[in-house]
C-alpha cells in the first residue's frame, strides 16, 4: 500500500495539464475561479478513474483513431486555456472580458485528458496491495487514497497560482508569469503530440 501511495504522489506532483493549468488559473483568475476550475478537476479525474475501473477508458482508447481524436482535442484545449491564462487581464479587445474557466472547464480538460487516463490506467491495474478475493476493498482503498494525494497537491499548484495573483505585481511582471505558465502548458501539449507520434 505505501508502495502505491508513492506512486500516486510522484505520477501527481510531476507537471501535467491539470495542476499546470491550476497554477495557471489561480494567477490569472485568483482563488474563487481557482477554486471552481479544481472543482472540476476534482469530479473529472474521479470520472476518469470510473471509467477505468469499469473498463470503459479500455474499450474506448482500444481504438487508435479515438485516442488521436482525444489527444488533439486535449491539444486544442490546451491551447486556447493557455491563451486564456496568458491574456488574462490584458487590455487586448478581443479577451479582456475572457471569463475564467470554471467547474465545466475543469471537467472538460480531465474528460479528454490524455495523462488522466494514463495515471488511472497505471494505478488501478497495477500496484495490486490485497489478495485478489479482495478487489473490491482495493478498488476502494485506491480511490480513498488517490483523492487523500491529489487534494492536498492540487491545493498546492493553486495556492501557488493565487500567491503570484495577490503578490499585485506590475501588469508587465504578471503577463510575464502567466505567459511562462502557459508556455509550460504548451510544452506538455508538444511532448504529448511527440509521444503519440512516437517520436
Amino acid at each position: 500500500m505505501l508502495t502505491f501511495a508513492v506512486a500516486v504522489f510522484f505520477l501527481l506532483i510531476t507537471p501535467g495539464p491539470g495542476v499546470l493549468s491550476i497554477a495557471g488559473v489561480g494567477s490569472g483568475f485568483g482563488v474563487r475561479a481557482g477554486a471552481h476550475y479544481m472543482a472540476g478537476l476534482f469530479v473529472g479525474t474521479n470520472l476518469v478513474a470510473l471509467a477505468v475501473v469499469s473498463g470503459l477508458a479500455a474499450i474506448v482508447l482500444a481504438d487508435p483513431q479515438i485516442r488521436t481524436v482525444l489527444l488533439y482535442a486535449s491539444a486544442a484545449y490546451l491551447l486556447y486555456l493557455a491563451a486564456r491564462i496568458a491574456f488574462a487581464g490584458s487590455k487586448v479587445a478581443f479577451i479582456t472580458r475572457a471569463k475564467a474557466p470554471g467547474f465545466l472547464g475543469g471537467l472538460a480538460l480531465q474528460a479528454i485528458n490524455p495523462k488522466a487516463y494514463a495515471v488511472n490506467t497505471a494505478l488501478f491495474t497495477g500496484f495490486a496491495f490485497l489478495p485478489p478475493h479482495q478487489l473490491a476493498t482495493e478498488v476502494v482503498l485506491k480511490f480513498v487514497i488517490v483523492n487523500a494525494i491529489w487534494v492536498p497537491i492540487h491545493c498546492l499548484w493553486l495556492a501557488a497560482g493565487i500567491y503570484l495573483h495577490r503578490l499585485d505585481l506590475p501588469r508587465r511582471t504578471q503577463f510575464i508569469i502567466n505567459v511562462g505558465m502557459a508556455l509550460c502548458m504548451l510544452t506538455v501539449v508538444a511532448l504529448a503530440a511527440w509521444a503519440q507520434s512516437g517520436g
